[in-house]
């Protein structure tokens, strides 16, 4: 098979297609010293696909939580609860404040973000650390190829501030399918695999397949393009203060989803939290990835599966390479992304709430 359709298949092009409600991903912790001004160790909102919206929290230290929506309460309660809000008016992204009766409120949103060209465009934050404190949504985002959005979609991602989009794709792919980014954003260049070689072969079995991902995770960590492409994304955020940033692939799952792995990790997100947001593109790419495997032999379906999923060994091997070639996660940001402690305080100064 040709380089430019493995790296394609490797990486599933996104089809468009519409997707269930985004799963809900817990943003718990387990700190025993958490100090955080945030009393709150879960909380989350789930889109129905009725226009629905499913509100669940659970918080310490008070005993009444108010939630609010475009200025109006729309779900109150104890320490924990659920809530299902209905009748909510169109926009862009619905926001709740979550404002405990003692404490620090947090303002969330669902985590996707539906757009017409994309299935797999969502927030990377709404997440809670290990000390207690929340990663800030509407920051940063992660998704698929762009090449498909609409005028609305971009319409709807400039309204969302999205400054500058980096491009983790390799050059046949930014060729055959060249990203649209919404107006006034900044377009950079942050190829991966660049001169790595990856993907030179078509996998002749779901083992083969299975370790071509592993050894392309790894090479996201310590090989030259993805070194540098990483370093980009996460100088640009740092630099970008008036956000938000995106970055993406073809699929969002493999190069963007390490990008994500590597943010969360850094600003303190426990790892299982961490592989649960990774392993959410298959629930995002589900009928994506139904629809290639359903035009394809059964042999050849079985094949290419290993290639469209995200599992948790293909981000444990990302880890194992960390640890084998730095040794720790803060000297792979330190020496492999240049990424030092002084720059690591200010991201979490900046992207962190408590």
């Amino acid at each position: 098979m040709k380089k430019a359709l493995l790296a394609a298949t490797v990486v599933a092009s996104a089809l468009a297609a519409s997707l269930v409600a985004a799963p809900l991903a817990s943003a718990s912790g387990r700190d025993r010293h958490d100090r955080s001004a945030v009393p709150f160790t879960e909380a989350t909102v789930t889109a129905g696909t009725d226009g629905s919206f499913t509100l669940r929290w659970k918080a310490r230290g008070t005993d009444r939580v108010e939630i609010k929506a475009n200025g109006k309460v729309v779900a109150k309660g104890g320490s924990q609860g659920s809530a299902v809000v209905k009748g909510l008016p169109a926009a862009d992204r619905q926001w709740f404040d979550f404002k405990p009766g003692r404490g620090q409120g947090l303002r969330l949103a669902d985590r996707l973000i539906k757009l017409d060209g994309t299935a797999n465009f969502r927030d990377a934050g709404g997440y809670r650390t290990s000390t207690g404190q929340w990663v800030r949504m509407g920051e940063i985002y992660r998704s698929d190829a762009l090449d498909k959005l609409t005028e609305n979609d971009l319409a709807k991602l400039q309204r969302l501030r999205v400054r500058t989009v980096f491009d983790l794709r390799m050059e046949d792919e930014r060729t055959k399918a060249a990203d649209k980014v919404p107006a006034g954003a900044a377009y950079v260049v942050a190829d991966v695999f660049a001169g790595s070689g990856s993907f030179q072969t078509m996998p002749r079995t779901p083992d083969e397949a299975v370790k071509a991902m592993v050894d392309a995770e790894r090479a996201m960590v310590s090989g030259a393009g993805g070194k540098k492409a990483y370093s980009q994304v996460f100088e640009g955020i740092e630099r970008d203060r008036a956000r938000s940033v995106l970055f993406h692939c073809t699929a969002g799952k493999d190069r963007t989803g390490w990008a994500g792995a590597t943010l969360l990790t850094a600003l303190g997100v426990p790892r299982e939290t961490v592989e649960a947001d990774y392993l959410a593109s298959n629930d995002y790419r589900k009928a994506a990835n139904d629809a290639i495997l359903s035009h394809l032999p059964a042999q050849q379906a079985a094949v290419y599966k290993p290639l469209l999923d995200v599992r948790p060994e293909y981000l444990n091997a990302g880890y194992d390479e960390v640890e084998a070639k730095y040794g720790s996660f803060d000297r792979y940001l330190k020496d492999g992304l240049g990424i030092d402690a002084r720059e690591l305080k200010e991201l979490k100064k900046d992207l962190l709430l408590g």
